[in-house]
C-alpha cells in the first residue's frame, strides 16, 4: 500500500510545473523558455508559439496536460498574464484556468487578472470563451471586450474603456 501511495505521490509531483526557479527548468522541458521584459514583467516563449507575458510577482503554473512537451494551458492564482497563442489548427483549445473562471482560446492576444475573488479577461485580439470554473452558460469574447467573473451574477461583456486596458497594459509591460 505504501508504494502504491508513493507512486502516486510521484505521478502526481511530475505532472505539475512549480512557480519559482524551477519553473525555468521546467519549462524548458515543456518547450519554454523565460527572459526578464519591461517592467519587471517575464516573458515565455514557448517552441509551439505561445507567448506569455507575466505580470511581476503573478503565481501561475505552466502545464502539459497531455504529456506532449508542450505547454496547454496554465493555471493562474493571482496578479495578471497576457497571453499570445497563434492561430494554428489544434484539438484542444489552449486554457487559462483561474479560481473562478476557464478561458479557452484557439488563436488570439488576451489578458486574465486575478485579484482576491474575482477574474478579469481582457481580449485584444481575436476570440475567447469564458465560463465559470462551475461551468453554466460561458460568454465568447471578441476584441476591445471583457468580464469580470465572480462567484454568483451574471456573465456580462462589457466593452473595456481605454483607462482600463491601459492600466491593465502597463502592469504587463505593453
Amino acid at each position: 500500500m505504501r508504494g502504491i501511495a508513493r507512486t502516486g505521490f510521484f505521478a502526481l509531483a511530475g505532472s505539475l510545473l512549480l512557480v519559482g526557479s524551477a519553473t525555468a527548468q521546467l519549462a524548458a522541458n515543456a518547450g519554454c523558455t523565460a527572459s526578464p521584459s519591461a517592467a519587471g514583467t517575464q516573458t515565455w516563449r514557448c517552441d509551439n508559439g505561445i507567448t506569455i507575458v507575466a505580470e511581476s510577482g503573478a503565481k501561475f503554473e505552466l502545464k502539459d496536460a497531455n504529456r506532449d512537451g508542450h505547454i496547454d494551458s496554465v493555471a493562474l492564482s493571482n496578479k495578471a498574464l497576457l497571453i499570445e497563442v497563434p492561430k494554428k489548427p489544434r484539438r484542444n483549445p489552449f486554457k487559462v484556468l483561474t479560481p473562478q473562471a476557464i478561458a479557452a482560446v484557439r488563436g488570439t492576444k488576451w489578458a486574465v487578472d486575478v485579484a482576491d475573488a474575482k477574474t478579469s479577461v481582457f481580449v485584444a485580439d481575436g476570440g475567447v470563451g469564458v465560463t465559470r470554473r462551475a461551468r453554466g452558460r460561458g460568454v465568447v469574447l471578441g476584441p476591445g471586450e471583457g468580464v469580470d467573473v465572480e462567484a454568483t451574477g451574471p456573465l456580462t461583456i462589457k466593452t473595456w474603456g481605454q483607462p482600463r486596458v491601459d492600466a491593465l497594459m502597463a502592469r504587463l509591460g505593453q
